[in-house]
């Protein structure tokens, strides 16, 4: 395997490995949240009463800022509730995927 096509594959291999840190990131900047990235913890709810108080805009913000850091497909809404429910569950859900 020649040198050009180790590097690709480890972009891509890299690609859908999402770090807890990169969606805390990702969850401040493409929402209106305003909460330091390190204080939301991996199993801190993001929407509802006992959570951040993220709505449905912030949900589809979130979910297509992940579809394009991480090059995964989120479509289905009962899917997307799971899913981005807490950022741990994301993280799993992203680094579950092919």
């Amino acid at each position: 395997m020649r040198y050009a096509e180790i590097s690709k594959l480890v972009v891509v291999m890299a690609k859908n490995q999402a770090s807890l840190d990169d969606l805390r990131v990702i969850l401040v900047e493409n929402t209106l949240l305003r909460v330091e990235p390190q204080n939301i913890g991996a199993d801190q709810l993001l929407f509802g009463p006992d959570g951040l108080g993220l709505d449905s805009i912030d949900a589809l913000q979130l979910a297509v800022a992940v579809e394009r850091r991480y090059g995964v497909t989120l479509k289905d809404p009962a899917l997307v509730r799971r899913v981005i429910a807490t950022l741990g569950e994301l993280q799993i859900w992203i680094n579950e995927q092919p």
